[in-house]
């Protein structure tokens, strides 16, 4: 497969899981904050508008390829966050429960090493980069 369809796939898999999820914090924002108060962090209502801002506006840069260096760099670094936030040492005594998170928090540093190789490789001729919109 070509270089550019192979770099237009990936922005469109990784935005997949930012944009809806960005939608979805924002959408039910006394969720996002209650499960942001239930992890202990100051400010969860703050917390809540950050996190589903930052995830459907960078999620939409990394869809149309918009500052794609720096957006993937900064996801990356959010990703290796959230996954240690949200899911080191989670779990109690339950078993299923820990291997679980220990899962999600492993999904998480692979999902930010993709936002590495994107931030090196570059958003590709398709996208709004190329395009000369920055």
């Amino acid at each position: 497969m070509p270089r550019n369809a192979l770099l237009l796939l990936s922005r469109l898999l990784l935005a997949a899981l930012f944009v809806p999820s960005g939608f979805q914090a924002l959408s039910d924002i006394a969720a996002t904050t209650g499960y942001f108060a239930g992890l202990g962090l100051p400010l969860p209502t703050l917390a809540a508008w950050g996190t589903g801002l930052f995830e459907l506006i960078a999620g939409l840069f990394i869809l149309v390829g918009f500052q794609t260096r720096i957006t993937a760099l900064l996801l990356a670094a959010f990703c290796i966050a959230a996954g240690f936030i949200g899911h080191y040492g989670q779990g109690g005594g339950d078993a299923t429960l820990a291997f679980m998170h220990q899962q999600m928090l492993m999904k998480d540093i692979a999902i930010s090493g993709g936002f590495l190789a994107l931030a090196m490789a570059g958003a590709g001729a398709w996208s709004a980069d190329e395009r000369g919109a920055v």
